[in-house]
């Protein structure tokens, strides 16, 4: 199967400071993958690094998809737009705003404003926001953080449920053992700072990968 990315080598300082110290990783098309580690610990930097955000980095990062979907930690909406006027200022296309609207499950929160909505649902505006250009790389910057646990676990099945349908590659950080497990099909466990890979974990069982996620955060984060 093609990789959608692969890195060798990656190394990423600020100044004098090591955050990220030799991550090699390859993302195979289709497939789920989450880094888990310590908060602090430089995955956001990572995630940045592969949408071309942060440009200046040590090692090789070879992208092979045209378009990357990134939904954020906050929603960063605009408040005095409506859900589909924020959607329509990224993307001028009313029938695939209406598309996106319908696969998000925002019918009826068409004409909200952001201050009208949950926290779950700024999150599927966010969602929404970033499929509108139809990615083959969604990236997932720990989405679900502020989010109460059944909201999470609802916004977690519609983002699989999305990818399929829409067939992307997902890459996502995390340092919830539990989210790692629901939404990877593979997990690169990292150390503390700087970032260096302890373990990779392929995911056939949700429940005995947290477990598993759960004593390798006891014994090295």
């Amino acid at each position: 199967m093609e990789a959608v990315l692969k890195v060798e080598g990656l190394k990423k300082s600020y100044g004098d400071l090591l955050v990220i110290d030799g991550l090699n990783l390859e993302l195979k098309r289709g497939e789920s993958l989450f880094l888990f580690g310590p908060s602090g610990c430089g995955k956001t930097t990572f995630l940045k690094i592969v949408a071309g955000l942060i440009e200046d980095f040590e090692g090789k990062v070879e992208r092979n998809f045209r378009k990357v979907g990134f939904v954020f930690q906050d929603p960063r909406l605009i408040p005095w737009l409506t859900v589909k006027e924020n959607l329509l200022f990224v993307y001028e296309d009313e029938r695939r705003v209406k598309e996106v609207i319908e696969i998000a499950g925002l019918q009826g929160f068409e004409d909200s404003f952001p201050r009208q909505l949950s926290g779950g649902m700024k999150q599927r505006v966010n969602l929404a926001r970033a499929i509108l250009s139809r990615p083959d790389l969604l990236i997932l910057d720990e989405p679900f953080s502020s989010l109460d646990i059944h909201i999470k676990h609802r916004l977690m099945k519609d983002i699989l449920r999305i990818k399929r349908r829409c067939k992307a590659s997902l890459l996502g950080v995390t340092h919830d053992p539990k989210e790692a497990s629901i939404m990877a099909s593979k997990v690169v466990v990292l150390s503390k700072r700087p970032a260096r890979i302890l373990t990779v974990l392929e995911v056939s069982d949700s429940s005995e990968a947290e477990k598993k996620l759960i004593q390798i955060a006891l014994e090295n984060f």
